[in-house]
């Protein structure tokens, strides 16, 4: 398992749980370092070795060489002459590569031990020194608060307001050498990755060139996966050093998503037999259930100083300044627990925050900021003609220009160059390209950010976990596979528009030896605009790699992709079957659910209003799968809504509105599959809209095999469990049903309505 990201968000909270991760990448570090000096002792200890054994061999040559064979006789064969020779012979062979031995051994320091020492000393050495300041900035942090809070509510308000400020000056600055050290900690742990592998441990034995012959394929790839990872650590890092500095800007507008409604650290009165004391605590809130945790943490040792203690809320109420010395504080009364609970916030605006969570009387106030408003760009007729435009200028005038798409354009050209696209008068018109004047390098970032402007990836949010999960998959045929039933279970216009865009990929990197740009490389530049997080954080920059390598597979496979439909599930004797089997089994994971059906219509019927984008090959191929498809299956499959055949397809994933009810009459189109989740199955008394899972709002349903959550907005259950309530989601393929009071997502083809 590897290390877990530390978040910038997390260096201004400081909890226990950010201290204990913190530690975990602190013990990493020191094993690596000492690692690194084992390692230097025994490569010396080598050299050493190799010397006595270079010495030993050339004595051993030199004593082949002196020796001479006498023959009987004044005259010697062609083959007694071979023979005499051959000692010399080997001799010689002998003392070559002992040359060889010599030149890696006085290399050795260079080559090895130096970069193994400057990476410890450099690298290690800096975390270490970032370590020491950041150990004495939480001392000096916590005893100024401890000085600050102590401080008596009675003195004069200029004088407490110049307090104030002087403990924020130090809060900030303990706040920014955190940030600090998180990057550096995280830098370190990334570089070693190249940085300690790529000096010494095959570039030391390059030079006995006949051994290295064993080791070229490997060292191939090696080098290249080197090469892969510092590309990635570069723009991994530039990432991170922006996130960074975003949070030293703004801290407060970049919090990290939690459980909890507020968390952070307070003074928790004490009483004492003859006094009261003040102890800190890590504190967290949750409004739903109003628990309170208190947990005793000293931040100077890192350490607890006693038990965890939880109480559930019942009232809060600021503390008025006249009634006690302490500034800042709150009362909290608990349900099970006698007496009131007095609290010390760090700050006003920290003592605000903490009423407000626990609706206390203190005036709620709106931090957050309006949302920005989303980008214009759409996945409309004019998207496709601004990206079709880009990409015929691209494969017509400059596919061969080195650095496509890696280097930009000027910012002022590129959004002058959108504006013309996305202007309604001139976007609709196919017959207009973009003008010869127009750079290559503008017209490739205008087709980026183009991308960038959508309201959401292309790849969609909330396939975004799904895709990088594939990536990290062992085996590269169940990515690729993964991957081609993710890739259809995209909306049809964002499904149509990454296909253009792969082919076009695909098209470039074909042309690599001139541009430059490999497979790898466009993973690179698109992985973060197609697949980026919805949330800016350390653990989903450090999955920027796996959202390259899904942009490689579907570059390298795009005509498998999107011109085949991923596999068909079982047919339903099968289905039937193994719903027998699921109260045996353990309940499958969500991964294991089945993803699509595969519809079709008879060959005669049509429809005029096809999708222009469609193309004739694409047809042929799905024509002749559906087809098998339904020779193998003798019952009939539900039919979709001709409405829906136009651009959308039925998938359980978030669409803006829910399909309309199936109708077994409804034509649909021979030449372009539908996918949808499986239905459920309906009941056969009944052929009226009534009986429709869809229509029937607040019904019951039983479970016809086991399945486990992956989600907290989905419910786990095993087969023959019964919901309450059940009634269509907002998302195609799921239902919504309570259970045991919880109420989440159910899968639709796992339950039969009662």
């Amino acid at each position: 398992m590897g290390l877990p990201a530390l978040e910038f968000s997390e260096c201004c909270l400081d909890s226990p749980q950010f201290r204990e991760r913190l530690r975990s990448h602190e013990a990493e570090l020191e094993k690596t370092n000492k690692f690194i000096k084992e390692l230097i002792k025994d490569a010396k200890s080598l050299v050493a070795a190799l010397k006595n054994l270079s010495s030993a061999k050339r004595k051993f040559a030199d004593s082949l060489n002196e020796f001479k064979f006498r023959c009987i006789g004044d005259a010697e064969t062609d083959d007694e002459i071979c023979i005499a020779k051959s000692l010399q012979e080997f001799a010689t062979v002998l003392r070559n590569l002992e040359d060889e031995r010599m030149r890696m051994i006085e290399n050795a320091s260079e080559v090895l031990i130096t970069p193994l020492e400057k990476f410890r000393k450099e690298q290690i050495g800096a975390a270490k020194d970032a370590k020491k300041k950041y150990d004495k900035e939480t001392e000096k942090y916590c005893g100024v608060l401890e000085k600050h809070l102590n401080l008596s509510s009675k003195k004069k308000e200029s004088q407490l307001q110049e307090a104030d400020s002087q403990v924020d000056l130090v809060r900030q600055h303990f706040y920014e050498v955190s940030l600090e050290y998180v990057f550096k900690v995280q830098e370190v742990q990334e570089r070693k990755m190249f940085e300690f592998v790529e000096p010494g441990l095959f570039t030391f034995y390059h030079h006995g060139y006949e051994l290295a012959k064993d080791f070229s394929d490997f060292k191939t790839e090696l080098t290249i996966s080197i090469q892969n990872t510092r590309n990635r650590f570069e723009g991994t890092r530039s990432e991170v050093e922006s996130l960074m500095k975003k949070m030293k800007e703004n801290p407060h507008e970049h919090k990290n998503l939690s459980p909890n409604t507020m968390e952070g650290y307070l003074y928790v009165q004490e009483k004492r037999h003859f006094s009261t004391a003040w102890v800190k605590h890590y504190c967290t809130y949750e409004r739903e259930s109003k628990l309170i945790t208190m947990v005793p943490f000293d931040q100077k040792s890192g350490g607890k100083a006693g038990e965890d203690e939880a109480v559930i809320l019942k009232s809060c109420t600021r503390r008025k300044t006249d009634s006690i010395e302490k500034r800042f504080c709150f009362d909290v009364e608990a349900v099970d627990r006698p007496g009131v609970i007095t609290m010390q916030a760090l700050s006003e605006e920290d003592r605000r925050l903490w009423m407000e969570a626990m609706d206390g009387r203190e005036p709620v106030y709106n931090s957050n900021k309006d949302n920005q408003s989303e980008g214009t760009a759409q996945l409309d007729n004019i998207g496709f003609s601004i990206i079709k435009k880009c990409i015929h200028a691209v494969e017509t005038r400059g596919i061969n220009e080195q650095g496509l798409y890696r280097i930009v354009g000027v910012n002022s050209r590129v959004q002058k160059l959108l504006s013309i696209l996305m202007d309604p008068k001139t976007a609709t018109e196919t017959e207009t390209e973009i003008c010869a004047e127009w750079e290559i390098k503008t017209i490739t970032s205008a087709l980026k950010t183009y991308l960038r402007m959508l309201p959401g990836p292309l790849m969609m949010y909330q396939f975004q976990r799904s895709f990088i999960k594939a990536a990290k998959l062992e085996n590269q045929e169940s990515r690729v596979s993964e991957i081609h039933s993710l890739v259809h279970r995209l909306p049809e216009k964002n499904r149509q528009m990454l296909h253009l865009l792969m082919n076009h990929l695909a098209k470039v990197a074909n042309n690599h030896k001139q541009n430059l740009m490999t497979v790898a490389n466009l993973g690179v530049v698109f992985g973060p605009t197609l697949l980026r997080p919805q949330e800016e954080t350390v653990a989903a920059i450090m999955d920027i790699k796996f959202q390259n390598i899904v942009i490689e597979i579907l570059i390298e496979n795009h005509e498998k992709i999107f011109n085949t439909v991923p596999e068909t599930p079982p047919s339903n004797s099968q289905l039937l079957l193994s719903r027998k089997k699921s109260t045996d089994s353990k309940p499958p994971s969500c991964s294991e659910r089945p993803l699509t059906l595969f519809h079709t219509a008879q060959p005669n019927e049509k429809q005029e209003n096809r999708n222009s984008i469609i193309n004739s090959s694409l047809e042929s191929v799905v024509s002749s799968n559906a087809n098998s498809f339904l020779n193998s299956n003798s019952s009939p499959q539900p039919n979709l809504n001709s409405s829906d055949l136009e651009l959308e397809v039925i998938k359980p994933n978030r669409p803006n509105s829910l399909p309309q009810n199936p109708s077994p009459t409804s034509p649909l189109s021979p030449s372009w599959p539908m996918f949808s989740a499986p239905s459920s199955p309906m009941p056969t008394s009944s052929t009226s809209s009534d009986s429709s899972p869809i229509s029937s709002p607040l019904r019951k349903a039983r479970a016809l095999y086991a399945c486990k959550a992956e989600h907290d907005s989905e419910l786990s259950f095993t087969a023959g469990t019964v919901f309450d309530n059940v009634h269509p989601s907002q998302e195609p393929g799921w239902l919504e049903g309570t259970l045991n009071g919880k109420t989440g997502l159910i899968p639709e083809n796992y339950v039969e309505f009662l």
